[in-house]
C-alpha cells in the first residue's frame, strides 16, 4: 500500500484537489433536481425548480441584464486592453510610461471593494455637477470595463511579446502602411489572445457582485446580485437550478473554445510545415 501511494502520490493529490473543487458543484447540480426544499437530503427527482426558474422574473431579468453588461464590458475591455498592451510592448520609452503601466495594472491588485467605493464616489460627484449619469447599467459597464481591461491587457501583452516582428517588417517592406499592417497582419496573429481576453473579461463581469452592488441603481440588479439577495434570506433551490444552467453553459463554451483553438493551432502548424517544405524545394532546385 505504501509503495502504491508513493508511486501514484501525484495523481492521488491531483484527484483530491479536483474532488475538493468540483464536488460542491456536483452536489449543487444534484440538489437542483430535488423534489423538496431540503438541502441536506435528496428526497426524489423533479424538474420543479427549473419550472419555477422560468417563472421567476427577477432571475430571468437579472440574467439578461448580466449578459448585456458582460458582453458590452467584455468588448470594451478587449479593445482598450489591446491598445494598452500595444503601447507598452511596442513603445518602450515615452513620458509617463511607468505611471501609465502602474495605472493599467492597478485593478489587478486592488480590492474590488475599493474599486467599487471609489467609482461610486466619482459617479455621485459627477452626477451632482452635471446631473448625469444615473446609476444603472451604464455605470456598471464602466466599472466592469475598468476591471476587465487590466486582465485583457495582460493576456494580449503576453501574445504581443512572443509575436515575430519580422512578419510586420516584411509587410512594411512590401509597401503596407502602419494601419494596414495592424489590421491585416498584427490583428490576425493576436486574434486568439483577443478572444481569450474577451471571454475572461466577460466572465469577470458576469460573475461580479461587489462592483455591481456599488454602482447599480433602483430596479437594476444583475444575476449575481439577485442570487446573493436570495442567499441572504435562506437557501432557495431555484438558485441551484440557475447556477446549474450557468455551469453547463460555461462548460460548453469552454469546450467549444478549446476545440476551436486546437484545430486552429494544428492548421497553422500544417501551413508552416508546408511553407517550410516549399522553401526547401525552392532552395534545392
Amino acid at each position: 500500500m505504501k509503495a502504491f501511494v508513493e508511486k501514484h502520490f501525484g495523481k492521488l493529490w491531483l484527484g483530491a484537489v479536483f474532488l475538493f473543487l468540483y464536488l460542491p458543484l456536483g452536489y449543487m447540480i444534484l440538489f437542483s433536481f430535488n423534489s423538496t426544499r431540503q438541502d441536506a437530503r435528496f428526497t426524489g427527482f423533479s424538474w420543479r425548480w427549473y419550472e419555477a426558474l422560468t417563472r421567476d422574473s427577477r432571475i430571468v431579468d437579472g440574467f439578461w441584464l448580466s449578459v448585456k453588461i458582460a458582453a458590452t464590458s467584455g468588448l470594451l475591455s478587449a479593445v482598450l486592453g489591446t491598445f494598452a498592451a500595444f503601447v507598452l510592448v511596442r513603445y518602450r520609452r515615452f513620458l509617463g510610461r511607468t505611471i501609465f503601466s502602474g495605472m493599467v495594472n492597478a485593478p489587478l491588485v486592488m480590492p474590488e471593494v475599493i474599486i467599487g467605493l471609489s467609482l461610486l464616489l466619482l459617479m455621485v460627484g459627477i452626477q451632482r455637477l452635471v446631473g448625469w449619469p444615473e446609476r444603472g447599467m451604464f455605470t456598471i459597464v464602466l466599472g466592469h470595463t475598468l476591471l476587465g481591461m487590466a486582465y485583457a491587457m495582460v493576456v494580449v501583452q503576453s501574445r504581443l511579446m512572443e509575436m515575430d516582428r519580422s512578419i510586420e517588417e516584411a509587410a512594411m517592406d512590401l509597401g503596407a502602411r502602419p494601419h494596414q499592417v495592424f489590421f491585416l497582419v498584427t490583428l490576425p496573429n493576436i486574434f486568439q489572445a483577443l478572444l481569450a481576453a474577451f471571454l475572461l473579461a466577460f466572465t469577470l463581469s458576469f460573475d461580479d457582485v461587489v462592483i455591481a452592488e456599488f454602482l447599480s441603481g433602483p430596479g437594476v440588479n444583475t444575476l449575481p446580485q439577485v442570487v446573493f439577495g436570495y442567499a441572504r434570506r435562506g437557501i432557495n433551490p431555484t438558485i441551484f437550478a440557475a447556477a446549474s444552467l450557468l455551469i453547463v453553459t460555461v462548460t460548453l463554451v469552454i469546450v467549444g473554445y478549446s476545440i476551436w483553438v486546437a484545430r486552429a493551432t494544428r492548421k497553422r502548424e500544417r501551413e508552416m510545415a508546408a511553407a517550410a517544405r516549399a522553401e526547401q524545394v525552392a532552395l534545392s532546385s
